[in-house]
């Protein structure tokens, strides 16, 4: 007899490291009816990503996915030049090929067991506002971690054209993302899935806290209330864990590179959402 089906979460898959991918192929649902959310940094070239979401798109009954900064990366040897938004574009077109939901179709609804939820996807980015103590500008903590070596490979692949930085795409994104769940905001719950985290707290445990001007926006920080999410799912800090703000589980489903997920002993992977927020490990 089949499992009841679950809303399971995973991201940073990074499928360019062979033990990645190898994780990949063994990813298999529980349940006929199971769907998962990738929380993106499924890989940086065009052809790892549409690999990756062609193989699970294959096996699981739906797959959400929204993008990461490495999705978002323009490699200077990745056969697709795109850049900025018309990499972004294209991304959408493949997985509407591949039947992936992004941020940019209809949310769905979860009516499956811990139901009925609204499932949102979300493509944010970032602007420099999660500063380190003691930093009150984009420039003095930009200039920090510069000086202590800590600089974010989005500065050199990440391109925000047409937009003149990253930071105005970054609020046309939470302009046009709040329009959209605004018109959802009466509905059922929501699982709001964005690569980063929606909020600073998150943040606090990381080893070289200049990182987090590449984490987020404090722009998004109450819409966990606002929306009244069920759960909100994120990745990007390879730091996999749960906790709670404000009542509501902050998931952080990243699987991380090769060198970070080995010495835990334990293959990392998707982690249920629904029907319970406990971990589950995949092999």
């Amino acid at each position: 007899m089949s499992s009841p089906p679950s809303l399971l979460a995973i991201s940073d898959l990074h499928v360019r490291y062979a033990e990645n991918r190898q994780l990949v192929e063994g990813l298999h649902p529980r349940s006929s009816g199971d769907w998962l959310l990738v929380a993106g940094d499924v890989g940086e070239y065009v052809a790892d990503i549409e690999w990756a979401l062609r193989l699970l798109s294959s096996r699981f009954a739906k797959v959400v996915w929204t993008p990461g900064n490495h999705e978002l990366w323009t490699p200077p040897d990745d056969p697709v030049q795109l850049r900025g938004q018309a990499r972004y574009e294209h991304l959408i077109t493949l997985c509407r090929g591949l039947g992936v939901t992004t941020p940019e179709d209809p949310y769905l609804l979860w009516d499956g067991p811990g139901g009925p939820v609204t499932v949102a996807p979300l493509f944010l980015l970032y602007d420099y506002t999660f500063r380190p103590d003691g930093t009150f500008t984009k420039e003095a903590a930009l200039a920090r971690a510069y000086d202590v070596g800590v600089v974010c490979s989005d500065e050199f692949l990440l391109h925000p054209d047409p937009y003149p930085s990253r930071v105005a795409w970054c609020q046309a994104r939470v302009h046009h993302t709040a329009t959209r769940l605004a018109a959802v905001a009466d509905g059922p719950p929501t699982i709001l899935i964005n690569h980063y985290p929606l909020l600073r707290d998150p943040t606090r445990v990381l080893r070289y806290p200049e990182f987090a001007l590449w984490c987020g926006t404090h722009l998004t920080a109450d819409w966990h209330r606002r929306y009244h999410a069920a759960a909100a799912i994120y990745g990007h800090l390879h730091i996999p864990r749960t906790t709670i703000h404000d009542g509501v589980p902050f998931e952080e489903v990243s699987v991380g590179y090769p060198r970070e997920w080995r010495p835990r002993g334990t293959q990392p992977g998707y982690r249920r959402i629904l029907p319970t927020h406990q971990p589950e490990r995949t092999r």
